[in-house]
């Protein structure tokens, strides 16, 4: 088996072929991505190298999660654990009344600006998804919103905690391109909001252009007493978003320490509220676990693969193949998209980050462009991948809370003019860096 899988007898590409395949192959069987790529390395490893290998694959597993960044992982989860299960998410929309409230599709950028907080908040993205789909589909549905506009704007949304700071994407980036998370937080920044702008800009082109895409304005004069108890509902977010990110833009705190206080400051916000109890914590520790145990366990076995693959001298003959695209690095660049973009219809983002960020960002390194911003290109990438048939986990969100006549058909049509937003953000961030790496 040694003679079989060592590539310095059948060669470095078609062990790659091989590799891919089973990869491939073992996925097709439903087996855990996690457990695919681990037993893929193992396969690897001990076929090609022998036994002596397999120090290799938990000396590299070992220094993966002896990371002290990485705690801030669990530490945003619990927080978006916990956000799902207050009443905080949906006195924030009820108070974005106040800057919605007077124009035409107005639920639907009160929306949008609702996803921008809670991601500012947390930095992950299925809960929010499924927060919106309760609270904002069913509202823009009954007022006569069309029903693709509402599904987009919730999907897409939703979705913005990928690219807004503290982005649990970026975090894992830094950790496997092994750059400064605080300098990613800040590139970030202005791109994140880019992308918001553009869905706002087209739900208010959809509603003014169109008069059935959207209701008109409800005009109705808010008592200055409903006005302040709307006003309230917005206190405690933006609190918890000023000090979280306030604090590591202001050279106070680490992205570790500062995930720390955004859990405390949640749960103050819980507790200041009356919500409180054993029962949430408990429900929200144990979504928590289960969510940061599933990137773990990624994290792992794409570990071990690339160590195993570096061995065999694949990422050499990766960065051999990406350089020989092009004397143009963008050429490059725009190749290494492609792939991700492939990437992202069909693997999870962790696998995706995982997998391949170790093998790029050198190519990027020795091209001489600035991992922050591919840093920044990648996340908006996933991005795309997020709404993307047939696997988009935006839409399979969604549809756990939507109405039953609205099938993952609806969704996934619903999401293609926003899919053609963050392709038009891709290229615009491609194209001008600056934005980012400002």
């Amino acid at each position: 088996m040694m003679d079989i899988l060592d590539p310095g007898v059948i060669g470095i590409g078609p062990a790659t072929l091989m590799m891919f395949g089973m990869m491939v192959v073992l996925l097709l069987t439903g087996m855990p991505l996690a457990f695919v790529t681990l037993l893929v390395a193992l396969v690897f490893a001990i076929g090609g190298f022998g036994t002596m290998a397999v120090p290799l694959i938990t000396s590299r597993i070992y220094t993966f999660v002896d990371n002290f960044v990485f705690v801030s992982v669990p530490m945003f989860v619990l927080m978006a654990a916990i956000l799902d299960r207050s009443g905080i998410a949906r006195d924030l929309f009820d108070a974005m009344k106040l800057v919605g409230g007077r124009l035409r599709g107005g639920v639907a950028v009160q929306t949008i600006f609702v996803s921008i907080i809670l991601a500012a908040m947390s930095g992950i993205i299925g809960g929010e998804i499924v927060l919106l789909g309760l609270l904002a589909l069913p509202q823009m549905l009954r007022l006569g919103y069309d029903r693709s506009l509402a599904i987009g704007v919730v999907c897409a949304g939703g979705s913005l905690g990928t690219m807004v700071p503290p982005s649990i994407v970026l975090i894992i980036y830094g950790l496997t391109a092994n750059v400064s998370i605080g300098d990613l937080f800040t590139a970030a920044f202005i791109p994140g909001f880019m992308l918001a702008s553009f869905y706002v800009i087209y739900v208010l082109a959809r509603a003014y252009l169109d008069p059935k895409a959207a209701p008109p304005p409800d005009n109705e004069t808010i008592p200055n007493q409903e006005k302040l108890r709307l006003l309230k509902g917005l206190i405690l977010p933006i609190m918890v978003v000023i000090f979280v990110l306030g604090s590591i833009y202001g050279g106070i705190a680490s992205v570790t320490e500062a995930s720390a206080i955004g859990v405390g400051g949640v749960m103050l916000s819980t507790i200041l509220r009356g919500e409180f109890t054993y029962t949430l914590v408990r429900d929200a520790a144990m979504q928590t676990l289960a969510t940061v145990g599933m990137i773990v366990w990624i994290g792992i076995g794409a570990t071990a693969l690339v160590g195993v693959y570096n061995l065999m001298g694949g990422i050499s003959f990766v960065s051999g193949l990406m350089t020989g695209i092009s004397d143009n690095p963008r050429i490059v660049v725009l190749a290494m998209m492609g792939i991700l973009f492939v990437l992202g219809a069909f693997l999870d983002w962790v696998g995706i980050a995982l997998l391949t960020m170790p093998i790029f960002v050198p190519i990027i390194r020795d091209l001489g462009l600035d991992p922050i911003w591919f840093g920044v290109l990648f996340c908006m990438n996933m991005q795309v991948s997020f709404l993307s048939p047939p696997f988009g986990p935006a839409a399979f969100y969604l549809k756990t809370v939507a109405p039953p006549d609205i099938s993952l058909g609806d969704i996934f049509k619903s999401l293609l003019p926003f899919i053609c937003l963050q392709v038009l953000a891709v290229g615009i961030l491609l194209l001008f860096p600056a934005i980012a790496v400002y």
